[in-house]
C-alpha cells in the first residue's frame, strides 16, 4: 500500500509539473485511481483485463453514466501508462481496454424568436448596459467561443467590410462577417468604451474598470441578464448562442460546409475541402440566411 501510494503521489506531481494539469483535474484523476486502487484491494483480486472488465461493470452499476466511467478508465489507464514508462511496470493491464462510447448530445438552443426578442429587449441606458448588448449582439451575429470573442482586439474589427479576423484553437485564423445590426452596436459600444476609458485597453470588450473582461464574466453576466429579462431559470451561456448560431443558418437552408467554415471548427481542420471555398460564396451566404441581418 505505501508504494502505491508513493507511486500515486508521484504520478500526481508529474502530472502537475510536467503536465501542466489543472488542480480540479488532478483531484480528479487521484480521487478516479484510489478507487480503482481501493477496489482491487478490497476484492483481493489481481489486475488483469477480466477483473478491469468487472471493475468497469461494477462503475456502470454505481453512476450508470457513460462519460463517468470513460473519464476514469482513462486515468487509470494514462497512471499504467506513466508506471510502464518510468519502468515500475512491465505492461499496461489496460492495453486493449477500450472506453464506452459517449451517447450523442444535441446541443441546446434558443429558438429564433426566443434569441431575437432578447437580444431586442437589451437596453443600453449607460455603459455596462450598451456592452453588454454589444456582447450578446456580436456573439449571436458571429458564432464565435467565448475565448475567441474575449480576445478580441481593436485591430481586429474591420467595419468598412464588417469583418472580424479570429485567431481560434490552435492559433488557426479565419475571417468572420457581421451583420449590420451588430456593425450599429459595436459602433456606439466603443465610442461609449473611449469615452469612458480613454483608450486604456485595446482589448474590445472591458469590465467595469476598464480592464479585460473575462470568460467566466461573460458566462456570469448573460446568465444574469437572461434570467432578468425574461424570468426564466433557463441556464443559458455563450456556448448556446453559438449553437444558435449555426441552427439557425441550417434552418434556413444555409450550406453547411459554410458554417462550418464560419464556426473554425476544429474537428475539419484536417481536411482540404475548405480550401476551394470561395470567400465571396461565404459573405453571400451569410448575408443571405442570417436572421438579424435583415432586421
Amino acid at each position: 500500500m505505501d508504494k502505491e501510494i508513493r507511486y500515486l503521489n508521484r504520478y500526481i506531481d508529474y502530472l502537475s509539473e510536467i503536465k501542466k494539469f489543472s488542480g480540479h483535474t488532478l483531484k480528479a484523476y487521484a480521487i478516479d485511481i484510489r478507487q480503482f486502487c481501493a477496489y482491487f484491494s478490497e476484492q483481493g483480486l489481481p489486475v488483469s483485463k477480466n477483473t478491469i472488465r468487472d471493475f468497469i461493470a461494477h462503475l456502470y452499476v454505481k453512476s450508470k453514466n457513460k462519460a463517468t466511467v470513460a473519464r476514469k478508465i482513462y486515468a487509470v489507464k494514462s497512471y499504467y501508462g506513466y508506471l510502464v514508462k518510468t519502468g515500475i511496470q512491465a505492461h499496461n493491464p489496460f492495453d486493449g481496454i477500450g472506453t464506452p462510447k459517449q451517447d450523442k448530445k444535441i446541443p441546446q438552443i434558443l429558438t429564433e424568436n426566443e434569441m431575437q426578442e432578447f437580444l431586442d429587449a437589451l437596453p443600453e441606458a449607460n455603459f455596462l448596459q450598451l456592452r453588454n448588448k454589444a456582447l450578446f449582439e456580436f456573439l449571436y451575429a458571429t458564432g464565435l467561443r467565448v475565448s475567441e470573442l474575449t480576445g478580441l482586439r481593436d485591430e481586429d474589427i474591420h467595419f468598412a467590410e464588417r469583418l472580424v479576423r479570429v485567431m481560434g484553437k490552435g492559433k488557426k485564423e479565419r475571417i468572420v462577417p457581421f451583420h449590420e445590426s451588430a456593425a450599429a452596436i459595436m459602433a456606439r459600444y466603443l465610442a461609449g468604451r473611449r469615452a469612458e476609458f480613454q483608450g486604456r485597453n485595446d482589448r474590445v470588450f472591458v469590465n467595469s474598470r476598464g480592464g479585460t473582461l473575462s470568460q467566466r464574466s461573460v458566462e456570469r453576466i448573460l446568465q444574469k441578464v437572461y434570467h432578468d429579462l425574461t424570468l426564466s431559470g433557463r441556464h443559458v451561456h455563450p456556448h448556446l448562442l453559438r449553437h444558435s448560431f449555426a441552427t439557425h443558418l441550417l434552418q434556413r437552408g444555409a450550406n453547411l460546409r459554410i458554417i462550418q467554415e464560419l464556426l473554425g471548427h476544429a474537428n475539419l481542420a484536417t481536411t482540404e475541402k475548405y480550401t476551394t471555398l470561395n470567400f465571396a460564396d461565404l459573405l453571400n451566404t451569410y448575408k443571405k440566411f442570417h436572421p438579424r441581418s435583415h432586421s
